[in-house]
């Protein structure tokens, strides 16, 4: 059962449960039955940790893609500038085009290392946002028990 179940399940109990009359909403609740959601929620809540370090692992990756793919053309653009140079009668042409070529990858590395940041950065946002959703619901279900403990005193 993933967390999103589990939390359906605690608002399913929350909307069936006995409301007390006159009482602004407030409920008779199956403590065991919360507190095997709560217990299954606390089982589940590692592994969506690892998902969320996975995508970071997963980002990491791809930034470390991008670094030697763009290391690898500027290392391509150095090893053409150097031939170009030792053909004589081409020398300043080689020379032209060496520095483009070397422009031209670095400007690419750039680009390619700015496009991977920024899906890195949106991976761990939504991670992020899921994480604190998550815990947001957490906090209203460990509210709403605590305010059906204290009514039920």
């Amino acid at each position: 059962m993933g967390m999103d179940k589990i939390i359906d399940d605690l608002y399913e109990i929350l909307d069936t449960s006995w409301h007390l009359p006159l009482s602004g909403g407030k409920v008779i609740l199956d403590s065991k039955e919360i507190r095997c959601l709560l217990e299954d929620i606390r089982l589940k809540m590692p592994k969506e940790i690892v998902q969320a370090k996975s995508i970071v692992e997963d980002s990491s990756k791809i930034i470390d893609d991008a670094k030697k793919e763009a290391a690898r053309i500027v290392k391509l653009s150095e090893e053409k500038f150097h031939s170009m140079i030792e053909q004589s009668e081409i020398v300043k042409n080689a020379q032209m085009t060496a520095n483009k070529i070397i422009s031209d990858a670095k400007s690419d590395s750039k680009k390619i290392k700015a496009a991977a940041n920024q899906y890195v950065d949106n991976l761990m946002k939504d991670a992020e946002q899921i994480v604190a959703a998550q815990m947001a619901e957490i906090k209203k279900a460990r509210q709403a028990l605590r305010s059906s403990e204290r009514k039920g005193d």
